[in-house]
């Protein structure tokens, strides 16, 4: 993807969370760094559907944008109880998943898939120091520990994102 298309992605982003906290600024340097991608890999991204878990507009604004700017299908839920919700409806293939988030929190959205017989894979995203130790509790297949760069954002989406069959 070229650097146009990143500058329409961080704008509409911008416009959205014209009033939110700038707590999204390491992604945003990141990609403003990042002047080439490869559209080549569109038709393979867009088997992956990721749902995107997290309590802050901001990054939940950023991370979307920039996985729908790069051929994803990407949903966004800003609570666990609309994460269940997009679970059973939309049936993504890799789950992104902030752990603190208010009312229902992401021990309680992984619980609730495991028991419901979901075999989606999940990557804890968080900043707290413990990502690894949180996302080994509740059998993550990964985590990314805010705040990550664009490049570790993709990898891991490419990772643990193929295009499977859904639970």
């Amino acid at each position: 993807m070229g650097i146009t298309s990143w500058t329409r992605a961080a704008t509409a982003v911008r416009r959205r969370a014209a009033n939110a906290p700038a707590r999204a600024s390491w992604l945003w340097t990141t990609m403003r760094r990042s002047s080439t991608r490869g559209a080549a890999k569109g038709g393979e991204r867009a088997g992956a559907r990721v749902l995107v878990v997290d309590d802050d507009a901001s990054i939940l604004d950023t991370v979307t944008a920039i996985l729908s700017a790069e051929g994803y299908q990407v949903v966004a839920a800003n609570s666990g109880e609309q994460a269940m919700t997009l679970l059973r409806s939309w049936h993504p293939t890799l789950v992104l998943l902030d752990m603190r988030m208010p009312i229902m929190d992401g021990w309680a959205v992984a619980r609730a898939m495991r028991e419901g017989g979901s075999k989606v894979p999940i990557v804890v995203m968080t900043a707290a120091e413990n990502a690894r130790r949180w996302a080994d509790e509740i059998g993550a297949a990964g985590h990314l520990a805010k705040p990550f760069g664009l490049d570790e954002l993709l990898r891991c989406i490419e990772e643990h994102g193929s295009a499977r069959k859904p639970n």
